[in-house]
């Protein structure tokens, strides 16, 4: 039986929340602390929770309501920029569709769920320091306030303060070379919609997603090229008018994403600013502190997994966290579980960022080569199936490795 059975969540995205439900199935006692005074229930844009994905939320109970809000995709297109398809993947024979989920949805359930369960979560709380003694840590807040347990876990995201105190040399996440922005436009879609469908087209200047939304309209984003760095907050220092006029320049001629964009409703425009991939994280954990999520391991939303591998972590490192003696122990098992499968995920997204962020004529040649590899190398069903088919036995036992 371990000997933690406290911890302290530092953290209120995705992975903090998931991580202290699956504490909570595990019969550890967890208490969520979030930087911001308030909740996240209105931030965010659309996303994809992958089939693996669900398949932990289900461990942690969540897996009906997010199906009841999401919406599943079932096939992914590749388009050409006139529209034309140049392939399709109709998803991993066995497994279920991906959901394409709106950001708040998800927040507003962990929530929920989290009230149902008795699990505490304080707003207003940033962390600054930890203080670890021989039987437990102490976390240290700005406002002056303390709390302690058996554990620290820093699910604070890609500029974790915990990871710089674990590691004072830890990596900060680096720009991809990539602005994210998304939104939702009065256009129908070409042809007759087919809300089961997401659309992929490496457009002749800049990358392009969109599927049609059953109450109406289009939902899209796009990964406009920008090399310098760029904050949420600088990218919000420009409106969203300004936006939209950029991105209807750079997708000129593309079909359909020009008559998309010329229809995109400014209030709805989300802009994230730089997209940052996390390098290498040497140390995941140390003593009784410990990484999950973006903190340790945070693709870009090239990938389409970081949601989906946040949340299997979290549920992974309450596994070892019931099952092994002590959190050293159960830390190593952890990254153990983890650390190959996100980092091989971590590398196929970079490849794609360079891709998305290619000069016109590398996209050109790359579109010329793309129907050739997808139907023999890079078949989908050989690229998704280990992603997508991956499963965490929440009943099996957790051996030290």
């Amino acid at each position: 039986m371990s000997a933690v059975r406290t911890a302290l969540v530092i953290g209120g995205g995705i992975a903090g929340p998931v991580t202290a439900l699956a504490l909570h199935r595990a019969g550890i006692e967890a208490t969520v602390f979030e930087a911001y005074e308030s909740g996240a229930e209105g931030v965010g844009g659309v996303f994809m929770v992958a089939p693996n994905g669900l398949a932990a939320l289900r461990i942690v109970g969540l897996d009906e309501q997010v199906a009841a809000v999401g919406q599943p995709i079932r096939r992914m297109a590749i388009d050409d920029p006139r529209g034309r398809r140049m392939a399709e993947f109709g998803g991993v024979p066995g497994l279920p569709p991906g959901l394409a989920l709106r950001r708040p949805d998800l927040y507003r359930l962990l929530l929920e769920r989290l009230r149902e369960a008795g699990v505490p979560v304080v707003h207003g709380r940033r962390l600054v320091g930890v203080e670890e003694r021989i039987d437990g840590v102490t976390a240290r807040f700005a406002d002056g306030s303390t709390a302690s347990a058996d554990v620290t876990i820093g699910a604070d995201g890609v500029r974790s303060a915990v990871r710089g105190l674990i590691d004072p040399d830890a990596p900060a996440p680096r720009n991809v070379g990539l602005i994210g922005l998304g939104g939702y436009s009065d256009h129908p879609g070409p042809g007759r919609p087919d809300h089961a469908a997401m659309h992929f087209a490496n457009g002749r200047r800049a990358f392009f997603g969109w599927w049609t939304v059953p109450e109406g309209g289009t939902a899209w984003f796009s990964n406009l090229p920008h090399r310098a760095t760029l904050t949420a907050a600088e990218a919000a220092a420009t409106s969203a008018e300004e936006w939209l006029a950029r991105l209807r320049d750079q997708h000129a001629g593309d079909v359909p994403a020009e008559q998309v964009l010329a229809l995109a409703r400014p209030e709805t425009l989300v802009n994230v600013g730089s997209m940052h991939i996390m390098p290498k994280v040497a140390h995941w954990h140390r003593d009784r502190m410990v990484l999950v999520g973006d903190a340790a391991h945070a693709p870009s939303p090239s990938s389409g997994q970081g949601a989906s591998l946040a949340i299997e972590s979290a549920v992974e490192l309450a596994r070892c966290l019931r099952d092994l003696p002590d959190a050293p122990s159960a830390f190593a098992a952890y990254e153990s579980l983890r650390r190959d499968r996100v980092e091989r995920i971590i590398a196929q997204a970079e490849k794609t960022n360079n891709e998305k962020a290619a000069g016109p004529v590398a996209r050109t040649a790359m579109r010329l080569v793309a129907p050739i590899a997808l139907r023999t190398f890079l078949r989908p069903e050989k690229m998704f199936g280990p992603v997508h088919g991956h499963r965490i036995d929440w009943e099996a036992p957790v051996t030290a490795p």
